[in-house]
């Protein structure tokens, strides 16, 4: 097989320019009526645009989805994407599971196979992509007592992509009283307080629903940045105490259908699906002291002390700050200025009618603020983020409209290639912080690049095979019929004339920020391989430009 190694160091750079001309109006005739044409924006910028919100808003570009943003505009596009219906993981799972032979059974596979479905096939982009956000702030993971609970985290999944353009308050709720989040940080069987049996609530809920998904350890103004007391320290937003309030709350619940009598019974009751069930004679009826020096009140049901716990979490002043930043950053940029985070956070605390915690308003006006739109052009230097390298493998499959003879996805181990894998974790703090800075010029400057921390060498080269395998030899079928195939046919179609495959290329992984220098690198190294199959010349170049840097961060 032909095949031309070309190593390409890019810089990062970010290019505009304007111009102007002098006016050459000249007075006309009285008698002429001259009529001036509506202006028109160009369908290559409006493509290139489109590009940019589907990498912010989708798990990749395609020539039909760019098709559809033109089409509709950015505000419209959004809008028809959150009255979509919401593409269910655990409805593909039983739907699959019926076509099973009876000694078969689901596995870990098949819920990562629901994964890639949704995000490949999904119409419902913009909702899955978020619920892909969500689920790495309100994280549990398969590594922890329930692995083979695939139905369950599925359906965990699910939720998060059913409340991604509702609201925070009953996204929290629904969360907190989920069996799997019950079973991933031990809220499920909490029990009050027994001296004698040397018993204690459990604190592990308690402290992560505050640290990870609402508030976070310090106090925050509006605009994501720290508030400091008079001595210039840091804020506590809670301490042990409060903890502990928290953890008397979340005593006395357990699977649903659970009761006094089969409180231990945890195999007949189990119930990976449906939300947990109070159990009052476990949970603790004494008083508890809250965020703000709030107190709960004495002989309180374990429904009412969770509801009122909740909502005392959802009104603390960090709560907009806190998810807003980190859904900016999740899906527009790492180091978004102060005044993008307030203009969310505003949004978040008010959606202009009265209402708090919309996350539709929220998502929304994430996209829509300039910073989202312009900010490559107007902060070159700190605008963007490094790719997640399971979205580069998305992205490329979306692309390039993959397919298998099977019609199913299964690939089941994205992490061996990404160290991602949906809902798989290393631990409830994600696989990369949000304040996670590498060392070097990005820390020196003050900034954050959460990505990076599992950008290893070897999950480096991992992902660069993937994408050796993906483009340079699943171009065409091999027999196999799990094997996931790119269709390269529209590209093969310009692979004569450089510069319009080039293009094309650019806006469908690049959306239009491909540099002069790299487009020459790269026609240059295109036009060498004219000996080479048609398809081959096209693998080569969408396998080096999903390898260089300047795809790497998404701008």
């Amino acid at each position: 097989m032909y095949r031309n190694t070309v190593v390409i160091v890019f810089l990062l750079l970010a290019v505009s320019s304007c111009g102007g001309g002098a006016d050459n109006s000249a007075s006309a005739p009285p008698a002429v009526v001259i009529e001036t044409p509506t202006p028109t924006v160009d369908l290559d910028a409006r493509m290139k645009d489109a590009a940019r919100l589907l990498n912010q808003a989708s798990f990749g570009p395609s020539e039909t989805s760019i098709e559809k943003v033109v089409e509709l505009g950015r505000e419209q596009w959004i809008d028809w994407q959150m009255e979509l219906p919401l593409s269910s993981q655990v409805d593909y799972l039983i739907e699959l599971q019926s076509t099973f032979s009876v000694e078969d059974e689901l596995s870990r596979m098949h819920r990562i196979e629901a994964w890639w479905q949704n995000t490949l096939r999904g119409e419902d982009q913009l909702r899955q992509r978020v619920a892909f956000a969500l689920s790495e702030i309100f994280v549990i993971s398969e590594n922890s007592n329930f692995f083979e609970e695939y139905v369950g985290i599925a359906n965990y999944y699910d939720v998060l992509a059913k409340h991604a353009f509702g609201n925070y308050r009953a996204l929290l709720e629904e969360v907190t009283l989920s069996p799997m989040m019950g079973m991933y940080l031990s809220m499920l069987g909490n029990e009050k307080p027994n001296s004698e049996r040397n018993i204690r609530p459990d604190e592990n809920y308690a402290r992560e629903v505050m640290q990870l998904f609402s508030i976070g350890l310090v106090e925050l103004n509006l605009d994501g940045t720290v508030k400091l007391d008079e001595t210039g320290s840091h804020i506590p937003t809670y301490d042990q105490s409060t903890i502990e309030g928290f953890a008397h709350v979340f005593t006395g619940w357990n699977f649903n259908g659970t009761t006094e009598q089969t409180w231990w019974h945890w195999w007949d009751n189990y119930d990976a699906l449906n939300p947990m069930q109070a159990v009052q004679a476990r949970h603790d009826i004494g008083t508890k002291t809250l965020l703000n020096d709030v107190i709960l009140p004495a002989n309180q049901s374990a429904e009412l002390d969770l509801t009122q716990a909740l909502d005392n979490i959802f009104m603390h002043d960090n709560v907009a700050p806190f998810i807003s930043k980190q859904l900016i950053q999740r899906l527009v940029t790492s180091n978004p200025s102060a005044e993008y985070v307030a203009r969310v956070s505003a949004i978040f605390n008010n959606n202009g009618a009265g209402e708090r915690g919309d996350l539709g308003a929220v998502v929304k006006g994430i996209l829509m603020d300039d910073e989202a739109i312009h900010g490559h052009v107007n902060y070159p230097n700190v605008f963007g983020k490094l790719r997640e390298p399971i979205l580069k493998a998305t992205h490329l499959w979306r692309a390039f409209k993959a397919y298998s003879p099977s019609d199913r996805f299964q690939q089941g181990y994205p992490d061996y290639f990404f160290k991602q894998a949906p809902l798989a974790a290393p631990s409830v703090f994600n696989f990369f912080s949000p304040g996670f800075s590498p060392p070097g010029v990005i820390a020196e400057q003050g900034l954050v690049a959460p990505e990076f921390q599992i950008t290893t060498e070897n999950y480096a080269i991992r992902t660069s095979n993937f994408f050796a395998y993906s483009a340079l030899w699943s171009h065409t079928p091999n027999g196999d019929a799990e094997q996931v195939i790119v269709d390269f046919s529209e590209e093969i179609a310009l692979v004569n004339e450089t510069d319009d495959l080039l293009e094309r290329l650019n806006i469908l992984l690049m959306a239009g920020g491909m540099t002069d220098e790299m487009r020459k690198i790269l026609s240059d190294m295109h036009d060498e391989t004219v000996n080479a199959q048609p398809a081959e010349r096209v693998a080569d170049l969408v396998f080096l430009i999903m390898n260089s840097p300047q795809y790497s961060v998404q701008k």
